[in-house]
């Protein structure tokens, strides 16, 4: 598969709709490489969007939409898909991709810049692709544009690294101060698990300290949790301060998952409820976060990697 600077060559696809892009839009490079890692396809996503399909020997499959930088699917071998895709999810570019696992950065929730920060409604480019003893990795990279300077104006580059199993699904984020002065960030992987709601539950929360955003967000009520299970019986919008590295979710449909992580300090468990009355009773979010912002110098790096699997 040929990549150049401003074109994709799309494998097995007959023909792309071209004119939803802008002339001369940059939608992936690799600095002149060729993909050829085994198990790792660069296609044609719903709106005509690229996306990266990585396959493992054992069948085991996940999506990542280049806008946005998005991982969309989760599937088992048996084909069971872990993640879930909002069913009004637009792939149109005029908004982030709802469901998955979005990034929020350089901004968690409201604040300065728009809701969730930019990283997810910008193009990330493809930066490498490899073999980890058999299985399928992707890196995408995002780095800063007139776009992001015009809400947030610092120079960094930022990569993401994909990397699947047969029961796993791992992520490592990574991101570099390349200015010439310090800045400041918060961020998460916003992650939306298929489940069943009235059977959902989070193990491992027990003793943090709660930020609870019902029923006013913008003034959210400080405690602690005290319940070694936590439910979803209505709206839940509440942020884990000092997460444990591992949580426990059982979705509700006969799934237990390990949310395992490092450097990802927080958690946030969310569902709209009544408020997305279409499907709020078919996801949760189980979000690994890093709510205290981050304070990086000129050079310096910061990485959290997030470790979903299956038992």
């Amino acid at each position: 598969m040929a990549f150049s600077v401003n074109t994709i060559t799309f494998p097995n696809i007959s023909r792309v709709n071209r004119s939803r892009y802008p002339a001369g839009m940059a939608f992936a490079t690799m600095s002149n490489k060729t993909i050829t890692s085994s198990g790792v396809q660069l296609t044609e996503g719903q709106g005509n969007l690229p996306k990266l399909v990585l396959t493992s020997p054992s069948g085991s499959e996940a999506e990542i939409y280049l806008y946005g930088g998005c991982v969309t699917s989760w599937k088992l071998p048996a084909g069971k898909d872990l993640l879930f895709v909002r069913p009004d999810a637009v792939f149109n570019k005029k908004k982030p991709i709802s469901g998955g696992i979005p990034h929020c950065f350089p901004q968690f929730g409201p604040g300065s810049i728009q809701q969730h920060g930019f990283a997810r409604n910008m193009d990330w480019t493809v930066a490498d692709s490899e073999n980890v003893e058999g299985d399928p990795a992707v890196t995408l990279e995002l780095k800063d544009d007139s776009y992001s300077r015009a809400m947030w104006d610092f120079g960094f580059h930022a990569l993401f690294k994909v990397t699947l199993n047969s029961k796993s699904l791992s992520t490592e984020l990574k991101v570099k101060n390349t200015d010439n002065k310090a800045f400041s960030f918060t961020t998460a992987l916003h992650t939306y698990f298929s489940a069943s709601v009235s059977g959902a539950s989070v193990k491992g929360l027990k003793g943090c300290k709660t930020l609870n955003k019902d029923p006013d967000p913008k003034n959210p009520v400080e405690g602690t949790e005290e319940r070694d299970v936590v439910t979803f019986p209505a709206f839940v919008d509440c942020i884990y301060l000092g997460a444990p590295d591992e949580l426990q979710l059982d979705n509700g449909l006969g799934d237990l998952i390990s949310v395992k992580n490092t450097n990802w300090s927080d958690a946030v468990l969310w569902n709209p409820h009544l408020q997305m009355e279409a499907c709020y009773k078919d996801f949760v979010c189980v979000e690994n976060a890093k709510i205290e912002r981050v304070q990086l110098e000129p050079e310096q790096t910061w990485t959290a990697v997030q470790h979903l699997s299956i038992a």
